[in-house]
């Protein structure tokens, strides 16, 4: 059972009892990621992420490390485009120990100078290892280009400029705005006595008091057609393709994701048995849909040889064509409606994936995680849903395009295929 409980301070705390595992998995999400950036502060929801694991008031970096270490636990973070998560997964008999290490970090690091110096090195290491990955360029590139001039263009990791600007005291200045007891969820899940659990959190957490919250995300994409050329000297072409999604919670959002297996999702899709398996032209190849606050995006990927890049471009064009005429088949909606359910079931069998349901619902969807829902959802998307979902996710005329690697001296042919 999942129960949801508001500390006096606005911390919201959800958690859920697993009697048959042993672990326990506890993490904080923050409603801020790059979509609360501007260009000055680009980046800085993920340096934070960062710099809280270098040292608090209490501990050194190295002391958080050992203590973790000895119970033999994981701490990590992770920052996305909406929200940032801080997590703890250990034995059930160290979930005071947990509690105590995420809590420090969140709400105590110091942000010391030498450390910030170093980590906004490490910053841009990480930039650079990303332009070293063209399938990620491809991403991003497409991506922000969908969201040209909108908040969601951002690059989680920032810019080179906006990273090495930052201080202690401006990083603080963000921190502050942004990390507010009302923006904070602590979501657990796994073997806890509840009692026990409620009493520990409130101890720790329930002493921050901070007034105000975020404002409410307005997130769009302006529309239109763009396509972006990027040379890197690589062995292929990375094309991806982005189309219009739909936002979490919407009636969409679900048809979508049994199309996208249909499409480009899975081994039995039309993309990879086509242009993997039938004629061979590509190693990876797939497709995935992607939602977001008040809207989404629809993505399609090939990574293959320069000679063929404009041949697999064509072919992915002529399946998105094919689909949005023809529609798909009844076969093809029952097993990847079943596929998806079944994928969405296995994939939550453990602590740690139930905590991130649990905390990202919470945090950006403002309700309580619904398993039997989604499955209800899932289990409910009929022809006509597919049907009416294929003039929004599969309009050309609001695609975005972006192709890394040796493009320049095929570009004009895979400009004859964007026609």
């Amino acid at each position: 059972m999942i129960v949801q409980k508001t500390l006096p301070n606005g911390i919201r705390l959800i958690y859920e009892r697993m009697d048959y595992v042993r672990s326990l998995a506890m993490g904080v999400w923050v409603d801020t990621g790059s979509v609360r950036e501007s260009p000055e502060t680009a980046g800085a929801s993920h340096l934070i992420e960062h710099m809280v694991f270098k040292g608090t008031e209490q501990r050194s970096a190295e002391q958080i490390a050992i203590e973790m270490d000895a119970v033999g636990g994981n701490l990590n973070a992770f920052t996305s485009k909406e929200c940032t998560c801080f997590y703890a997964k250990v034995l059930d008999e160290h979930m005071e120990l947990a509690a105590d290490i995420l809590s420090d970090i969140v709400l105590n690091s110091v942000f010391d100078p030498d450390e910030l110096k170093k980590e906004q090195g490490v910053v841009l290491e990480e930039i650079l290892m990303n332009e070293d990955t063209p399938e990620d360029v491809a991403s991003e590139e497409s991506n922000m280009s969908f969201f040209e001039g909108e908040s969601l263009e951002s690059a989680i990791l920032g810019t080179k400029d906006s990273v090495r600007a930052f201080t202690r005291e401006s990083l603080f200045a963000y921190k502050n705005e942004h990390y507010l007891p009302a923006n904070i969820v602590v979501a657990c899940a796994g073997h806890f006595d509840e009692a026990q659990l409620v009493e520990t959190v409130s101890r720790y957490f329930g002493g921050f008091e901070k007034p105000g919250s975020s404002k409410p995300l307005v997130e769009r994409f302006p529309g239109g057609k763009r396509v972006r050329f990027i040379e890197k000297d690589v062995e292929q072409v990375h094309l991806c393709v982005t189309l219009p999604g739909f936002a979490r919670d919407t009636e969409g959002q679900f048809p979508l994701a049994v199309l996208s297996n249909i499409i480009g999702g899975s081994m039995s899709s039309r993309l990879f048995q086509t242009i993997r398996e039938k004629l061979g032209l590509a190693y990876s190849v797939y497709s995935y849909p992607t939602s977001f606050t008040t809207t989404g995006t629809f993505t399609l990927y090939a990574g293959t040889g320069d000679k063929q890049a404009a041949e697999v471009l064509g072919r992915m064009i002529d399946e998105i064509e094919n689909v949005r005429k023809n529609g798909v088949t009844k076969e093809e909606l029952i097993r990847c409606r079943d596929q998806l359910k079944g994928s969405y079931l296995l994939g939550m069998e453990s602590a740690s994936s139930r905590m991130n349901a649990l905390g990202k619902v919470l945090l950006l969807q403002k309700r309580e995680y619904d398993e039997a829902e989604t499955i209800r959802r899932i289990e409910c998307v009929t022809m006509e849903d597919i049907e009416r979902i294929l003039p929004v996710c599969l309009d050309w005329q609001n695609v975005c395009t972006a192709m890394v690697g040796r493009v320049k001296k095929h570009r004009s042919a895979l400009e004859s295929k964007l026609v």
